[in-house]
């Protein structure tokens, strides 16, 4: 055999005992997402609140979540932008929440306030460890939701349909309306 032809030989039997070996190597299963189990239901809060009421706690919950997400996914700058965009409406809304606690506790409010944000400070802080590095990739975004909104009024409306994925604390019963104000008859103007 001549060498020409026994390197061939030899490549082609390489070539032949690699496409042997070159079997095709199935790619691995994808990975499901992980799917964080349900929010549990809060326990009922103590008092119903009014509809404005109820707004303003849908705004603090989507604040301190903003606020977890700054601090946990090295976002601080995009809160601070949040805050100094929203400053008015957040001041106003907390005004709102705070008139809630004093019209239903007027010894204790203060200290049911401050209990209410540190356990939902805690519940959000929670719930991004349960999520873990799905927390950052999941509540990121929520910054430039919130920014896009064309203005502060939104605000409510935006958190309120964000309490299906924010912990809440307390879940609250809207008060009923108030009674009708009953009205005076007309006097009669005619004179006898």
């Amino acid at each position: 055999m001549s060498r020409p032809a026994l390197i061939r030989t030899v490549v082609l039997s390489i070539l032949a005992a690699f496409a042997g070996c070159a079997k095709e190597v199935p790619p691995p299963p994808p990975q499901a997402a992980y799917v964080p189990p349900p929010l549990p239901d809060p326990p009922v809060a103590p008092w119903c609140a009014r509809p404005a009421e109820v707004s303003a706690f849908s705004v603090a919950a989507l604040k301190s979540n903003l606020m977890v997400a700054g601090l946990s996914c090295d976002k601080e700058d995009r809160y601070n932008d949040f805050v100094t965009r929203y400053r008015q409406s957040l001041v106003a809304l907390e005004k709102v929440r705070d008139e809630y606690f004093s019209r239903n506790d007027k010894r204790h409010w203060q200290q049911e306030r401050d209990d209410y944000i540190t356990q939902l400070a805690n519940a959000q802080s929670q719930r991004a460890m349960v999520l873990g590095s799905q927390f950052c990739q999941r509540t990121v975004g929520e910054f430039d939701e919130v920014m896009a909104l064309a203005g502060p009024e939104q605000l409510p409306g935006y958190a309120e349909n964000k309490t299906q994925s924010i912990p809440q604390t307390m879940k609250f019963s809207e008060c009923p309306p108030p009674p009708p104000v009953a009205q005076k008859p007309a006097r009669s103007t005619k004179k006898s």
